[in-house]
This record gives C-alpha cells, structure tokens and sequence, in this order.
C-alpha cells in the first residue's frame, strides 16, 4: 500500500497547503470513512497487541483520566527478546482491566508495523516534511488522556474509528524542542499559555487534521470507543546546521586553538572579544560554503527514517510465489455504511447505497445484515455464519456498491 501528500489532503491540493496551512495555522479535512480504512482497523488493532512481545511499559502505555497508569498496575517483569536483560512487559489480563476502567491505551511508535501504518508516514516524508512517527490512541467515551498540550513537533491526526472531539486554541509555543526547557513547563502553565479556545473540531472516520508545532489542543472521545492515529513530524531545524558546522571546524586549525586566558584585565577581555568575533566570521564563511551547502542539503533532503524494503527471496533473484507476494491474510472489508440495513419492499430485499437500491435474495438479505452490524469482516467469515450464500460474490457486490471498503 502507497500514499502520497496529495491522496492524504485530497481534496486540498498540496499547493494550497503549503502557501496558506504549512507552519502557519491548523486544518481540518473531512473525509469519508474508506480514506483511511486500509491504515488502521479494529482487527489491525487487536492482531498488533496480539505480538505480545513486541510491547513493553514504554511502547505500550495507559492513561486514566490524564494521568499515566504505573507500570507496575498492568506489565511483570519478563526477559528481553534480544539479550538477558528484564523489562516490564503488558499483562492481556491486567490491561484488559484497566481499559474497563476507563483507561486510554497508546500504542508507541508503530509507523513501521503495518503496510497501512507505514503509508501515511511515507507520504508525509515522501513531501519533504521530516521525519514521520506513529503512535496510535484508543480512547473511550467522556474519559480524556491528556489535558491541553503542544507537542514539539508537527502532528498529522487520522481518525480511524469513533468519533473524537478536538479543542484547539489559540496560543502557539514559539518553535518548542524537546529539551528540559520545554518539557518541565508545569500544567498551570500551559493552561494560561493557551488562550482562548479558537475552535471544537469533531474527527469521524476519514477525517485529517494537521497541527503546526507548538500548537495547544486537547481531544475527548465522543463516541464509545474511539481510535487515531498521530503522526509526529520531526522537521530538520537550523540547530542541526551546528551540528554539521561542528564536524567542519575540526578542520580549521583556529577553532582547535585555545581561547585567550583571562586575568580580569581590560587587555585580556579584548583579546576574547576578538577570537569571538574571528570564529564567528569564520563560522558564516563556512556556513556559504559549497561543501557545507551540499552536506546540509543532503541532510534536509534525506531527512527521513528508513522503514521496510526486505525482501528475502528477491535478495537471492527468486521469484516470490504469487500467493506469497499477496500476503498471506484473507482481505478484510471495513463496513463504511454508516448504519445501513436491508429492508424488503414488497417480495424483494434491498439495501440502500448511494448509487440506489441493491436488490438481495432472502438468504442474502439475513448475511448483510449480520455483515453490516460488524465493524469489519473477511469473506471467510460471512461464509461460516451464512453457508448458503456465495460470500465471495456478496462481499464484492456490498464493496462496489460503497458499503465496505478494503481494510487494514
């Protein structure tokens, strides 16, 4: 699966984007519930948590009302996969519990678990915009994870499932890093520094929102059970081009030089003043030249995480059986049909969709409609609950008609 900036901000143009939302103010795009229904799903949700030992305290975490849960309430202590080491891994049982409580879980860090999961990111770095991470979070009804915030980077909101409710507000932190500075504003803090509220954004399935860095919000579910997707986009800053300038100067013998000592006396203070201001001459010198220009450039334009391209067989010139190449999961289809149902008009049984009415047999009508109360389903499914129909033939018929869509 492949996205590109466009088919994320469609029916917005990037071009528009750039010149009136990029780094200037917040956007909300609705979308229909199929944009993202290959990203991320309710089965996609519960087959991540099923690789149990992939999550630790840190990647998978739970909020209660605002406030992290211990780890110690919800993981034991297990051996790390790739060495002796013990870390805090999730008990299934103790956060099943908390979740009945109320609790939020956030998955960490999960841009590059799944084809879906890991388009969004590529289309976000394929612009040009930084370096993309995923966390995703299920929250549910009237309980908020956390309170008004900024992050230190831009955020890239997919809401996936359920309905979630959006306050954005008017103050912006001045290009916040993540630095203790930053990180130990205390909450009496930000909750002056974000002003007066500018707007209520509700996110239902398919909808984007876009927040520049340093942005204050905070979200409360409004559904029963809600799920987003927030990628953080780490854009290469100016602090960087130090970084690269301190590789540099190791090769310029004025900056390994020691610094004029100092004594107290006038003469002394001026000889410091004069160093100063030579390696900083030398520093803008450096900063126009042409080798520095082309590292930094390179920097800016690779400025990307690396993520998937194994390829086990290919590396040997093997061509992958086809069955292989396709994966290896049965295709699941998100029901998208917001609450339709089949109904009989006179003898016959049809459901309603957008290009009109789509006739059903009896035996048809009783698998859609135990189809269309699931969330998502394969056609291996339909055909165990309703043997006596063709699933195959269905499922494709309710996919073209707009009801379900391809899921992750």
């Amino acid at each position: 699966m492949s996205m590109t900036l466009a088919q994320l901000l469609a029916p917005m143009t990037p071009e528009q984007f750039f010149a009136e939302y990029h780094d200037r103010q917040p956007l909300h795009l609705r979308g229909d519930p199929a944009k993202f229904a290959a990203v991320l799903s309710w089965r996609g949700i519960n087959r991540l948590l099923d690789m149990t030992h992939i999550w630790t305290s840190r990647s998978l975490m739970l909020v209660l009302d605002g406030k992290p849960v211990p780890a110690a309430e919800y993981c034991e202590q297990q051996t790390a996969r790739d060495a002796n080491d013990r870390l805090m891994q999730p008990v299934v049982g103790k956060v099943r519990d908390w979740v009945a409580r109320g609790a939020s879980v956030v998955m960490n860090d999960v841009d590059s678990l799944t084809p879906g999961l890991a388009s969004v990111s590529e289309a976000l770095e394929g612009a040009g915009l930084g370096k993309a991470q995923a966390n995703v979070y299920i929250s549910w009804q009237s309980h908020k994870a956390f309170p008004a915030h900024y992050d230190t980077h831009d955020v890239w909101a997919v809401q996936v499932e359920g309905e979630k409710t959006w306050n954005i507000w008017e103050g912006r932190a001045e290009w916040p890093i993540a630095h203790p500075v930053f990180k130990s504003q205390t909450q009496e803090h930000h909750d002056q520094a974000r002003g007066k509220l500018r707007e209520a954004v509700l996110m239902k399935p398919g909808d984007l929102l876009y927040l520049p860095r340093g942005w204050y919000h905070d979200a409360l579910a409004e559904a029963p059970a809600s799920v987003h997707i927030a990628y953080g986009v780490h854009a290469p800053l100016g602090m960087d081009v130090m970084n690269i300038l301190v590789e540099r100067v190791l090769y310029d013998a004025e900056f390994r030089k020691p610094l004029p000592r100092q004594d107290g006396t006038a003469p002394a203070k001026f000889a410091l003043t004069q160093r100063a201001g030579l390696l900083g001459q030398r520093l803008a010198e450096l900063c126009r030249d042409p080798k520095v220009l082309e590292v930094l450039g390179g920097f800016v334009a690779g400025y990307r995480y690396s993520r998937g391209g194994y390829d086990m067989l290919a590396a040997r010139g093997i061509a992958a059986p086809a069955t292989e190449a396709a994966g290896g999961d049965a295709p699941a289809f998100r029901v998208i049909a917001g609450g339709a149902k089949p109904v009989r008009r006179g003898a016959e049984w049809v459901v309603k969709t957008a290009g009109g009415a789509l006739p059903l047999s009896p035996p048809e009508a009783e698998a859609a409609t135990w189809l269309l109360a699931r969330p998502d389903v394969t056609a291996a499914e339909l055909a165990k609950a309703h043997p006596g129909v063709d699933a195959e033939a269905l499922v494709t018929r309710l996919a073209g008609a707009g009801l379900l869509a391809p899921a992750a």
